[in-house]
């Protein structure tokens, strides 16, 4: 007997870098299209994904970044992170993936939730006038767990 298949998840973005963004839009849409009931709470500097200012800015993080293969130094250098996110874009645009903010509408339209967390909100003296229209509401994280209740919460 197979285990239940999952019906809910609820996926906290806490990276406002490229490579901490992508992975949870991905994994929301990819619910989504699955017919599987999602939502994204977006915390700390997760908040860059939907702040209108800064979603299509995002970099991906290259000092320290393993994935990269590369020296923590190398990964300091002047425009490093820049030329990282302009191949990694590129890369992504080649495999038809949409940006950032693109990506958002597309999950919200979809019908997936998308939520800031009042306390990160507040911690960087942000207003919801801050936020793309696709933001449904800045809730608590009690709110976030009793809207997560009974599915997966995924932390990215």
């Amino acid at each position: 007997m197979g285990a239940a298949p999952i019906e809910k998840v609820s996926i906290i973005v806490s990276k406002g870098s490229f490579d901490g963004i992508y992975p949870a839009l991905i994994m929301a849409n990819g619910a989504r299209m699955d017919g599987i009931e999602a939502s994204l709470f977006f915390t700390f500097f997760g908040l860059d994904a939907v702040n209108k200012a800064r979603n299509e800015h995002v970099k991906v993080a290259s000092v320290g970044n393993p994935g990269l293969h590369i020296a923590t130094w190398l990964g300091g250098v002047p425009g490093m992170s820049a030329m990282v996110t302009h191949k990694l874009a590129k890369r992504m645009e080649e495999l038809d993936f949409p940006s950032i903010p693109e990506f958002l509408e597309l999950i919200h339209d979809s019908g997936a939730g998308l939520y800031a967390c009042k306390a990160s909100v507040d911690m960087f003296e942000l207003t919801k006038a801050d936020f793309i229209d696709e933001i449904d509401d800045i809730i608590t994280v009690g709110e976030f767990y009793e809207q997560a209740a009974g599915g997966q919460i995924i932390f990215t």
